[in-house]
């Protein structure tokens, strides 16, 4: 049953009565390992982006738009929760067995729209544990998305580097054979079992590390399994499978409100395109990929535009974490990179705290409502939470989604809308932190130069201590510390983040 907000939205927003007739559907588009300059309409030159250009003309280019965290799991914890992942233990990148990171009675961005009366789904990669206390692949996948606000799953349960290669539909992995029982382990199951090491020379994408565990269609993976040969996919349908369920979604909920999480699995390793996108770009199979999502936003706004639902819909585009180079496939990322930067003017990537790892393409669009544009307000993926909560007139517990800010007018392109004051950036663990205050951005960095990924041709050059200061305007590359000439700014910045990390919550 649908929540009275039309009076809500009309008083806080003064929406023409065009809008009247229902609230907006919305749409969070999250792209994997994205980064700021990876778009054309980010300045990216060696591919284009026209779809999602488009979106960006339409709607509100944010240039200080980010996700909490620079590696999945936990921006995606932190996402759907609305609180800072490193606030909870073992929100680090989920390994295939792992139990469901989020618990039933948690307040999420599904369960508060749900509240509102819409319709709710998410379609594509999840990597936020399944059961409890592990997944039981050949029953019941409980709990999950279902049991936390989502209506409907059609999932990669893990992430694609990782086992195993299956679909998860709401509770249940998507075409098992009970005759052929899927196993999922962290060691081989057999003596003489083949991996990625013992079978190298088969391999049709080679590894640079970890992923020589279970070999399927040709690449190695993190971990190992057995069985399910019928419900296994191919790489290459990755992206098509996640279009044709949201399409088919969106269409049997026409009539609305829903709220679609699109999870898209480009551009995280193993990067296989689907084959009539292999070749598109001089970047290899890493910027064929880029172009492989950019076409995914294209057909959804396609449904939209041909269901008549374009102006009553708004649409979140995002990124899980910044971008990375090899992560650990021998794919010509590197090799075929040229100038492309993909980080854009920014240091770092993916697993760091820098302005590149968590500073990512982030494109609001609600056409007739989000005036086309760009803002410098601060806006973040936590945020989404809150924001939405307020956009339905939902109520937001006093402990739930506790980091999360309602910045609604900012991402709607308010006149004189203020976005975040501070933003709290951390790594996968929450070991290393990065810390934004206005034009100011504290870094402390406790894992140095430990990843055996490389996100960009040239490594960032850190300072010798624990703490290092930048000023982004005139230093976007972070390259330049200014602690010890500021010193009285530095301890500000620090005394503000062992607040926030003390504290149960920032809102």
């Amino acid at each position: 049953m649908r929540l009275p907000i039309l009076a809500l939205l009309l008083s806080s927003f003064c929406l023409p009565a065009a809008f009247a007739a229902t609230p907006p559907n919305v749409i969070v588009i999250m792209a994997d390992d994205l980064g700021y300059g990876d778009v054309s309409c980010y300045g990216a030159k060696a591919l284009q982006t026209p779809n999602i250009d488009q979106l960006a003309a339409e709607g509100l280019r944010f240039t200080s738009g980010y996700c909490s965290a620079s590696t999945c799991t936990p921006t995606r914890f932190s996402f759907l929760t609305g609180t800072y992942a490193f606030r909870q233990k073992g929100t680090g990148v989920a390994p295939p067995n792992g139990p469901a990171l989020i618990q039933p009675g948690t307040t999420t961005i599904a369960s508060l729209m749900k509240q509102a009366g819409y319709a709710t789904a998410v379609v594509g990669k999840w990597h936020l544990g399944l059961g409890n206390p592990k997944p039981d692949w050949n029953g019941e996948l409980k709990p999950g998305p279902l049991e936390i606000g989502f209506d409907h799953c059609h999932l990669l349960p893990t992430t694609n580097d990782r086992v195993p290669q299956v679909y998860v539909s709401d509770h249940r992995v998507l075409n098992l054979d009970p005759k052929d029982p899927l196993w999922v382990g962290d060691k081989p199951p057999y003596k003489d079992y083949p991996t990625g090491i013992t079978q190298r020379s088969t391999l049709r994408m080679d590894w640079t590390h970890g992923h020589n565990g279970t070999i399927h269609n040709g690449i190695g993976r993190i971990g190992f399994y057995t069985g399910g040969m019928a419900a296994r996919f191919r790489d290459e349908d990755l992206a098509d499978e996640w279009v044709k369920r949201s399409n088919t979604w969106i269409e049997a909920h026409k009539d609305g409100p829903f709220f679609l999480f699109f999870a898209g699995h480009d551009i995280h390793v193993p990067r296989m395109p689907h084959e009539r996108f292999q070749g598109k770009t001089t970047l290899g199979f890493r910027g064929d990929a880029i172009v492989e999502f950019d076409w995914c936003v294209g057909e959804l706004m396609k449904t939209l535009d041909r269901l008549k639902l374009a102006e009553n819909t708004l649409i979140v585009l995002c990124s899980d974490n910044g971008p990375v180079l090899d992560d650990g496939y021998k794919d010509g990322a590197v090799e075929k990179l040229g100038s492309h930067q993909p980080a854009g003017p920014y240091s770092g990537g993916k697993y760091s705290v820098l302005e590149g790892g968590t500073r990512t393409p982030f494109i609001t669009r609600w056409k007739g409502r989000v005036q086309p544009g760009v803002s410098e307000e601060v806006v973040c993926t936590i945020d989404l939470a809150s924001s939405l909560a307020a956009l339905t007139g939902v109520a937001l517990p006093e402990t739930a989604c506790r980091d999360s800010f309602n910045v609604l007018p900012a991402l709607l392109g308010e006149s004189g809308a203020k976005g975040r004051d501070h933003l709290l950036q951390q790594d996968n663990n929450g070991a290393s932190f990065g810390l934004r205050m206005g034009d100011w951005k504290l870094v402390r960095s406790k894992a140095k130069g430990k990843s055996q990924a490389i996100v960009s041709v040239k490594p960032h050059q850190y300072p010798a201590g624990l703490h290092a200061l930048y000023f982004l305007p005139d230093d976007p590359g972070e390259e330049n510390d200014l602690s010890a000439k500021n010193p009285e700014k530095t301890q500000e910045l620090i005394a503000k983040l062992d607040a926030l990390i003390a504290a149960d919550g920032s809102r």
